[in-house]
C-alpha cells in the first residue's frame, strides 16, 4: 500500500510540472519559463498580447511551424508566454514590443531574425540548430555549391571531426551572410587545387577565389570573408547599401554617373583600374544616376545634375557621415588616382555643404544664413545672434515658422540682436553639428559663447532666454530632442 501511495505521489508530482500545451506551444509563464530554457536544449518563445495585430497574423503561423516540427520528431520547441499575465517577466527580459521572439539553445539567448510564415520560422531554427557548416561529401556537391551562390566559404579538412575543423564551426556558428561548408573529399580538395587544411572563399567576380592566411578565429575569419566578398568596385543598390556601409570608418569613393552614357564602359575600366591600386585602403562604389532610388543619396551629399558626372569620397563614423571633394569633377585615371592618394595623405579638406549666399538674406527680419556666411553674422563681437536651425519637411519646424518670425519683428527694435535661421539639410558647419530639428541657438556678443534653448517654443519663452543671458530654458550639455 506504501508503495502505491509513493508512487501516486511522484505521478503528481510529475504532472504538477508539465508545462501546459496550447495547439502544440508550451504556455510559459514566470513560474515555469527558467525551467522550460533549463529543460529544453533548443527553444523558441513569442511573447505576445491578446490585443496585438501582429501577434493575431503571427499566431496560426506559429502553430503550423510547431506541427510541423512535431512531425519531424524534431527536439526544437515552441512556447508562447502572454505578456499581459506576466508583466513581471516581461520586465525582467526587457521586451519592448509585441510579438518579440527569442530563441535560446543550450539556456543561452539568441536574437531572433527570421520571418514571420511557418516556413522561415521553422527553417531558421533548424540552421541555428544544426551544423554551423554544411557538409559536401564530393566533389561534384562542391562544384554545385559554388555554382549556386553569388559568394561562399569552403573549409577543406581531410579530418571533420580535427581540432582546425572544429575552431572553423565554431567561427562561422550563427553566421548568415554568406554560406558556409566544409570538405574532406581528397578529390575535391585536388580538383579545386587546394591544400589540405585551407579555408577558401569562392566568389564569380573579380580574381575568382580567395585563401584564408593565419590561425581560424571567429573575428580574424569573418573579417577576412567581409573584406573579399564585395567586389573590386560595387554598384551601389537596396541589396547591397548594408555591406556597403556595414564597417564604420572604412573609406568609400563614390563615383556618380549614368549607365546609358556612352563613356560608362570607358569610365568604369579606368574606375577599376585605380580601385586596384587602392584595394583595402579605400572602397570603390559606383552610384547610377538614372535609378531613382538613388536620388535621396545624390541630395544629401548636395550634388548638382550640371556637376555630374563626378565623385567623393565619405567617411562614416557612429554620429557623422564626413564627406570629401575633390579639386575637379575631371573622370580620369589621374584624377581619380590623385585624388584618392590626397584623401590617403590627409590633404583633402573635409567638405562642407553650403547654398550660396540669398541676395535678401539681411531684407527680412529672420536674416537667411548658410554656410558661406554663417561664421561672418553669427559671431558678430557686437549682437546677440539667435539662430533656429531646420529642415524643410520638419512638423515642428513649420509649427515654430510664425513663432519665429513673431521672434523677430519683437526684437527688430534691438541693434543689438539678431534674428535668423539656416536650413540644415543643405548647409553645415564644422564647429556645430545638428542632430535633431529644429535646434535654437544662442551665439553671445563679445565672446561669441554657444547656448542651446530647450525651453517652450514660444514668444515669451525665447525672448526670456534671450533677456536672461541664455540661462533660462537652458539645454543640458549634449541634449538631443528625440
Amino acid at each position: 500500500m506504501l508503495r502505491v501511495l509513493i508512487a501516486l505521489a511522484c505521478a503528481s508530482l510529475v504532472l504538477a510540472q508539465e508545462i501546459e500545451k496550447d495547439e502544440g506551444i508550451l504556455v510559459l509563464t514566470a513560474k515555469n519559463y527558467d525551467k522550460a530554457v533549463k529543460d529544453y536544449q533548443y527553444l523558441l518563445v513569442e511573447f505576445h498580447a491578446p490585443w496585438c495585430g501582429h501577434c493575431k497574423a503571427l499566431g496560426p503561423e506559429y502553430v503550423k511551424a510547431a506541427q510541423e516540427l512535431k512531425e519531424k520528431d524534431s527536439e526544437i520547441k515552441l512556447a508562447k508566454v502572454d505578456g499581459t499575465e506576466e508583466e513581471e517577466l516581461v520586465k525582467k527580459l526587457k521586451v519592448k514590443g509585441y510579438p518579440t521572439l527569442f530563441f535560446y539553445r543550450d539556456g543561452e539567448p539568441i536574437d531572433y531574425t527570421g520571418g514571420r510564415m511557418a516556413n522561415e520560422i521553422v527553417g531558421w531554427v533548424e540552421k541555428k540548430t544544426g551544423p554551423p557548416a554544411q557538409t559536401l561529401e564530393t566533389a561534384e556537391k562542391v562544384k554545385d555549391f559554388i555554382d549556386e551562390h553569388e559568394v561562399v566559404v569552403i573549409g577543406f579538412f581531410k579530418d571533420l571531426e580535427s581540432e582546425q575543423c572544429k575552431k572553423f564551426q565554431e567561427a562561422v556558428q550563427d553566421y548568415e551572410t554568406y554560406p558556409c561548408a566544409v570538405c574532406s573529399d581528397e578529390e575535391a580538395i585536388k580538383e579545386n587545387k587546394v591544400e589540405e587544411g585551407q579555408v577558401v572563399l569562392f566568389k564569380k567576380f573579380d580574381e575568382g577565389r580567395a585563401v584564408y592566411e593565419g590561425a581560424i578565429g571567429k573575428d580574424a575569419l569573418r573579417g577576412f570573408i567581409e573584406k573579399y566578398a564585395l567586389q573590386l568596385v560595387t554598384e551601389f543598390n537596396h541589396d547591397s547599401a548594408q555591406k556597403i556601409f556595414a564597417d564604420l570608418n572604412k573609406s568609400h569613393m563614390l563615383l556618380f554617373i549614368s549607365k546609358t552614357a556612352e563613356d560608362y564602359e570607358e569610365k568604369y575600366a579606368l574606375y577599376k583600374k585605380v580601385a586596384e591600386d587602392f584595394r583595402f585602403k579605400i572602397m570603390f562604389v559606383v552610384v547610377d544616376l538614372d535609378e531613382d532610388d538613388h536620388r535621396r543619396v545624390i541630395e544629401f551629399l548636395g550634388l548638382k545634375s550640371e556637376t555630374m558626372p563626378t565623385s567623393r569620397i565619405i567617411r562614416m563614423t557612429e554620429m557623422d557621415l564626413i564627406k570629401y571633394k575633390p579639386d575637379t569633377n575631371e573622370i580620369s585615371e589621374e584624377a581619380l588616382r590623385k585624388f584618392a592618394q590626397d584623401y590617403l595623405d590627409k590633404k583633402v579638406p573635409v567638405h562642407y555643404l553650403s547654398e550660396d549666399i540669398p541676395e535678401d538674406w539681411d531684407k527680412k527680419p529672420v536674416k537667411t544664413l548658410v554656410g558661406k556666411n554663417f561664421d561672418e553674422v553669427a559671431f558678430s563681437k557686437d549682437k546677440n545672434v539667435l539662430v533656429q536651425f531646420y529642415a524643410p519637411w520638419c512638423g515642428h519646424c513649420k509649427q515654430l515658422a510664425p513663432v519665429w518670425d513673431e521672434v523677430a519683428e519683437f526684437l527688430s527694435t534691438k541693434e543689438d540682436v539678431l534674428v535668423a535661421k539656416m536650413d540644415s539639410t543643405v548647409n553645415e558647419l564644422a564647429h556645430t553639428k545638428v542632430r535633431s530639428f529644429p535646434t535654437i541657438k544662442l551665439y553671445k556678443k563679445n565672446d561669441n559663447e554657444e547656448v542651446e534653448y530647450n525651453g517652450e517654443r514660444t514668444l515669451e519663452g525665447i525672448t526670456k532666454f534671450l533677456a536672461s543671458g541664455g540661462e533660462y530654458g537652458k539645454a543640458a550639455p549634449d541634449h538631443d530632442e528625440l
